[in-house]
């Protein structure tokens, strides 16, 4: 247990907080780090970027639990929205959205409905939609809208957390479907009886799944989403031990981490491919952030709220 990231994770979920650090400058500087700006165009610029480096790009609108269900179309309209620019810039870039952003705590049919006018769009463009996962209560509804969608259209992807207990059985199942997967370790603070606590053993569990989709799939992609370098190192060895090559499988980081070592593996033949976000919403994505490595980025916080002064 790490209780610095225990105490952002637990400010994560915090409404007072969440009004009022965003209005904080410092603060607003920090999230620089991990988004190119709030608006879709600073997302775009940014992949183009990327794009001329030969690194494609993965965009979340970010937001999640809307209230209504004007707000959930609004999501589904921005989203087309940004489809649509995509293809006018003819830019390799593919979208990830949160099931509740689109309205799975309002009507799971509906926001089926929705996930399936996307899917339809992006099948059409040649692109990938991938449903993010949300905390341990949403798993259960996400995968039971996941099914039916990859049952009509390959082009559909969902990530999975490796540390709660559960995910093995889950990804037996999404091997038998043919799934498109983004494996990540997990990022919500969740009861201690549905997770694995230890790190090391959190890796172990990484790698022994991204190892059984290359195995066993029927077909669908492999992302690793993760920043540890020195997971992947050791995957490489293990999957190349199995007679798989770096080119069965993703890597996908986000966008101002670890820059050096994205265009590195990219350089060393790896598929990398980088995931933006934008939004006004950002602070929960924020906050999870910084959780992730809460020494260094609660410093790095720190360091621009001295620099006001």
């Amino acid at each position: 247990m790490n209780p610095a990231r225990d105490a952002v994770l637990l400010a994560a979920r915090n409404r007072w907080l969440g009004d009022h650090l965003p209005r904080l400058r410092f603060v607003r500087t920090t999230v620089g780090r991990f988004m190119p700006g709030e608006r879709m165009e600073d997302a775009v610029e940014a992949a183009e970027r990327l794009a001329a480096e030969g690194i494609p790009a993965t965009f979340t609108y970010l937001g999640e639990n809307v209230e209504n269900e004007v707000d959930a179309d609004a999501v589904e309209e921005h989203y087309l929205r940004l489809l649509d620019l995509i293809e006018e810039r003819g830019l390799d870039i593919e979208v990830s959205v949160k099931p509740t952003h689109l309205g799975l705590d309002l009507d799971p049919e509906q926001t089926f409905q929705r996930l399936r006018r996307l899917a339809e769009r992006c099948a059409a463009l040649g692109k990938h939609l991938y449903l993010d996962m949300e905390s341990a209560p949403y798993v259960d509804p996400t995968l039971a809208i996941y099914r039916p969608l990859r049952d009509e259209f390959e082009n559909v992807g969902v990530c999975i957390q490796a540390y709660l207990h559960r995910t093995p059985q889950d990804v037996a199942d999404l091997l038998a479907a043919g799934a498109s997967v983004r494996l990540v370790k997990g990022a919500y603070r969740e009861p201690g009886d549905l997770v694995i606590r230890d790190r090391r053993k959190i890796r172990a569990t990484f790698e022994k799944l991204a190892l059984e989709f290359l195995r066993w799939s029927g077909g669908g992609r492999l992302a690793l989403a993760t920043h540890d370098v020195q997971l992947l190192t050791e995957f490489e060895r293990l999957a190349g031990a199995a007679g798989f090559d770096k080119n069965t499988f993703e890597i996908q980081m986000l966008y101002g981490i670890r820059v050096a070592d994205q265009r590195r593996l990219a350089a060393e033949g790896f598929r990398v491919r980088v995931l933006i976000s934008y939004g006004t919403h950002w602070y929960p994505w924020f906050m999870r952030r910084l959780a992730e490595h809460p020494g260094k980025n609660l410093w790095l916080a720190i360091r621009n709220l001295l620099a006001r002064r």
